[in-house]
């Protein structure tokens, strides 16, 4: 293993922020940041019932259905999203009070933190089999389906690399998720 690579099994579960549901941080900019003061942070959560979503003030949030039927969010009693095509981004305010109604069981997501003050971001999916550079702003590339090939090694599901601008190799079938994050 090398300091570039994070492995799936390497990532521990702990409670979501409201002790609603489980989630399994991947990383955090910077590393020793708590909650009150990462720059970026990038998560896989359980959606195991239909808990609310821990408030997250001053943080802009990407989420992306990994696995499962998914959900509909309903982001402070009015606006209404349903989460339920894997591999699709949604943008959503850290502060809004999101209510959620399951589709069918359990379900994993992706999920992208930014800290407003500081920066701004997106995922972006990408499944075009072959060879990809990052972009410059990429601070971590997700592997979400298949097998992914990059300088640190290869890559499963689950997996992440936190890229330098080195070329990586996208598996026939594979999907990967890149956070992108920069400063303001």
């Amino acid at each position: 293993m090398t300091f570039h690579i994070i492995r799936a099994a390497d990532t521990q579960p702990q409670p979501w922020k409201n002790g609603m549901g489980t989630t399994r941080e991947v990383a955090r900019f910077p590393t020793d940041a708590g909650n009150d003061d990462f720059l970026w942070r990038v998560s896989v959560a359980e959606v195991n019932s239909a808990a609310p979503f821990s408030a997250f003030p001053g943080i802009d949030r990407q989420i992306v259905l990994l696995e499962g039927d998914g959900f509909t969010m309903t982001l402070d009693g009015a606006r209404e999203h349903a989460l339920v095509v894997p591999f699709e981004p949604f943008a959503f305010s850290g502060e809004a009070r999101v209510e959620v109604t399951m589709a069918g069981g359990a379900t994993r997501d992706f999920n992208l933190m930014i800290r407003r003050a500081w920066g701004h971001g997106e995922v972006r999916a990408l499944a075009q089999e072959g060879s990809h550079e990052p972009d410059a702003s990429c601070v971590l590339l997700y592997v979400a389906r298949g097998t992914v090939t990059t300088i640190d090694g290869e890559l499963q599901a689950g997996d992440a690399w936190l890229p330098d601008r080195s070329p990586f190799e996208l598996a026939e079938g594979s999907v990967v998720l890149m956070a992108l994050a920069q400063p303001n």
